[in-house]
């Protein structure tokens, strides 16, 4: 199993990005519960940003409510995060997460990861 983020770069402030996470298996995936984003900016504690059910219910951060989009794709495999109006403060390494992952492995048959975690992208907001 594999979340891969895209989409991390450097933007000046008031600028948007739009990061990627997609799932991928040795396999078909069957299932995939709530995907949500955190981020973990230097020295900080790692800060959770939105989620996204496999229903589509939605919740964000405070912190970046009304700049921050979150959204999946109709396979539900892959998620979004469109970000605008960048701060300075929105600096840090954005990673994409599966609290619940059903998939039909070729070789093992049917099989769930839990909490499984990408590997971060990195997001830069100059002032």
């Amino acid at each position: 199993v594999q979340l891969v983020e895209s989409g991390g770069g450097l933007v000046e402030a008031g600028g948007s990005l739009r990061l990627s996470c997609a799932a991928s298996v040795s396999g078909s995936i069957l299932r995939i519960n709530t995907m949500s984003w955190y981020r973990r900016a230097p020295g900080k504690e790692r800060e959770w940003v939105a989620s996204i059910t496999s229903g589509g219910r939605i919740n964000y951060a405070d912190s970046v409510k009304g700049r921050f989009t979150i959204s999946r794709d109709n396979a539900g495999r892959t998620t979004f995060l469109q970000m605008h109006s960048l701060k300075p403060e929105d600096t840090a390494v954005y990673y994409c997460t599966a609290d619940r992952i059903l998939f039909r492995d070729y070789a093992l048959g049917d099989k769930e990861a839990i909490d499984f975690w990408g590997q971060g992208t990195q997001v830069t907001v100059s002032t």
